[in-house]
């Protein structure tokens, strides 16, 4: 066979051509690559809940596991890949990456996992900063040339797959910080023009995409260590390379969800652009947490001009996004035709879906049992850790009702929080111990994964998986200062949470939007506080009676405000919240915090740690009922919190998910 020369490629990147001069593929050949995406995994490798410490069916990848191996046994040629917001969000990976950290040598719960199922491929998501870059550059096998990255320290154990992500570089080196794309040497079977069999090899291009939003959310692990360019420009950069370097087909990953607002490199959601880039076959994209396609879907980002919620294409691109927790696999079955110079993609004839573990009304998958004993050291570890007792509760602690007054499960972490900053500003910062200090905390698990997504700490003994129920997230402790002004900018913000109410309408009205996450639900609960949301008018216009103290807010009246990394430094679009209000970055993290507080009080009591709520909503006479959704069968919780106002109305919404539906009069 004749020698082709290799084109030169950048030191950073894997080799991406052959030595070897492929057999021709003659025209009119046809085959179909399933693409197959896992994303938004978040260490949910087990089908177990480790805040409740209890067997979870509807989540983990060992089920997912059984949906890729049906998948693989449905066609012939399949791609494995996987979108990011893979190694945090249970307390697994806060286990392996904070209490007991990992060796050098040892390679991470999930991607021994991932090993096995044979994952080819995968992105970068904004959850992989979150313990910081000597973590990342560890436990992915890299050596980041950054600032806080040891140089000295050897090369570490990593995933089996080549990782990659383009469009976040070292600022010490301008170079990218992962290898920007990789092409995957996939060997295929294909039909000829004869109709007889071929075995062809198939180069997959798969370039990987990050939220530039990263620098506000993790800014203090990566602020002047890393920097971000634009997912447009970004990929013009690279698709034109990878073609040159042999790429058939190329893969986007983008951890990221649709947004066709005026375009700007710092955009969180830039994928309804980047679809526009020529060059890009297929999509995989995540962090939304959302199913796409979805012919059903309300979601505003899969109701764009060019998105196709019903075929799953974006401005004509075959796209999937696979919820979250392996509760979907992704399959993009892309049919491919070769024209004798290259192969295309028969957008027509390709297909789009995200496959459910969810089989039936409670009735899932099973487990790939080939999983649990992959993880069982861990997993084992993991549960003992989190049963440590740190105190205990004389009520029961939940989210089911955060969103219409219930502060149970919230006024504990506000406690805290402000107590914490209280001291601190005391001890450190004299010209601001002058002025009142609040704190906010969000219901963070409001049932946006399923109804077992909702924090329940019972009556009882507090353990570390309590506290971690209580706070999801393993964010910074930040500290702001804002005005009364500012202040009411922030509830405002936090209150379109709810859908605009017409008092006129007979017809049932949703109380929440859907669209806007729980985690940006900012809640006060202190007694110096006071104020309604006015449903009947929109956005931005809600908040009304604001006081302080028993009187109404001084608009220049300064606070300081505990809250979190990702809130204060521009996290959820907050006005005024861009890290400029910053006096304060803790150097301990929001649940640490937490836990201390609940050890310091030893038992905590309704009355002082989970009544005092500042917000309600102003009295409206509706002509029809106001509903919401929530796990069935839990008004006394709804009682106990002084809730008289809310009454259950089906025990089965009629979704098919398992909620039921609740109504508030909003005449009380």
């Amino acid at each position: 066979m004749r020698l082709l020369p290799c084109l030169p490629v950048l030191p950073l990147l894997l080799s991406a051509c052959s030595t070897l001069t492929p057999s021709p593929v003659p025209a009119g050949s046809e085959t179909t690559l399933a693409l197959l995406e896992t994303t938004d995994l978040h260490a949910n490798v087990a089908s177990y809940d480790y805040y409740k410490l209890a067997p979870e069916p509807s989540i983990g990848l060992e089920r997912t596991a059984t949906l890729i191996r049906q998948a693989r046994a449905e066609f012939a040629n399949t791609l494995l890949l996987d979108n990011g917001d893979t190694i945090q969000g249970t307390a697994l990976a806060d286990y392996q990456a904070l209490v007991a950290p990992l060796a050098c040598d040892q390679t991470l719960a999930i991607y021994k996992v991932m090993n096995q199922l044979g994952v080819e491929g995968a992105g970068i998501g904004n959850h992989e900063f979150n313990y910081g870059l000597a973590y990342l550059s560890q436990v992915t096998g890299n050596r980041f040339d950054v600032d806080s990255v040891d140089p000295a320290k050897p090369r570490c154990a990593g995933p089996a797959f080549p990782q990659v992500l383009a469009n976040v570089y070292s600022v010490k080196t301008r170079q990218p910080l992962f290898k920007p794309y990789h092409i995957i040497d996939k060997q295929i079977t294909a039909t000829g023009p004869d109709g007889k069999p071929l075995k062809l090899a198939l180069k997959v291009g798969i370039i990987g995409f990050a939220p530039p939003t990263i620098l506000t959310w993790d800014k203090r692990w990566l602020e002047g260590r890393i920097y971000t360019e634009g997912v447009r420009e970004t990929a013009r950069k690279y698709i034109p390379e990878m073609r040159a370097h042999g790429a058939d087909l190329v893969v986007a990953i983008s951890h990221g969800g649709l947004d066709n607002s005026p375009y700007s490199p710092t955009m969180e959601n830039g994928n309804w652009y980047l679809s526009q880039v020529p060059g890009v076959d297929a999509m995989l994209i995540g962090h939304s947490h959302q199913v796409f396609p979805n012919a059903t879907s309300t979601v505003p980002q899969f109701n764009l001009p060019g998105v196709d919620k019903v075929k799953g294409t974006v401005n004509g691109v075959p796209t999937v996004m696979a919820n979250l927790w392996g509760k979907h696999l992704g399959v993009i079955a892309l049919r491919l035709r070769h024209d004798g110079k290259g192969w295309s993609v028969e957008r027509g004839a390709t297909t789009v879906e995200a496959r459910p573990i969810q089989t039936g009304d409670k009735r899932y998958v099973e487990a790939d049992p080939a999983v649990a004993p992959l993880i069982a050291a861990e997993h084992a570890a993991t549960i003992k850790y989190v049963q440590t007792p740190v105190g205990t509760t004389d009520f029961r602690m939940s989210t089911y009702f955060a969103d219409v007054g219930d502060v149970s499960a919230i006024q504990i972490v506000n406690q805290a929080q402000a107590a914490y900053l209280e001291k601190h500003v005391k001890a450190n910062m004299p010209e601001l111990a002058r002025l009142p200090v609040l704190s906010v905390s969000s219901p963070f698990k409001a049932g946006t994964a399923g109804v077992s997504d909702y924090t329940d700490v019972k009556a009882g003994s507090v353990a570390l998986n309590n506290a971690a129920d209580l706070y999801l997230y393993p964010n910074a402790l930040y500290g702001v200062k804002v005005d009364g002004a500012g202040l009411k900018a922030w509830l405002e913000r936090s209150a379109e949470r709810f859908n605009t109410i017409d008092p006129k309408l007979a017809t049932p009205q949703e109380l929440v939007n859907t669209g806007y996450p729980s985690y940006n639900f900012d809640v006060l609960s202190s007694p110096d506080v006071s104020y309604e949301i006015d449903l009947s008018q929109p956005a931005g216009q809600r908040v009304k009676k604001l006081s302080y103290q028993g009187q109404p807010l001084n608009p220049s009246q300064e606070f300081l405000v505990a809250t979190n990394n990702y809130r204060a430094s521009g996290g959820g679009g907050f006005p005024g919240l861009d890290g400029s209000k910053t006096i304060f970055a803790a150097p301990d993290n929001n649940r640490e915090i937490l836990i201390a507080y609940i050890q310091a009080a030893k038992g905590l009591n309704r009355a002082s740690n989970g009544s005092s709520r500042s917000w309600r909503f102003s009295k409206l006479q509706t002509k029809g009922p106001v509903v919401f959704h929530s796990a069935p069968e839990k008004l006394d919780l709804a009682r106990a919190a002084g809730l008289d106002h809310i009454t259950q109305l089906q025990t089965d919404d009629g979704m098919g998910k398992g909620f039921a539906l609740y109504a508030i009069d909003l005449s009380k």
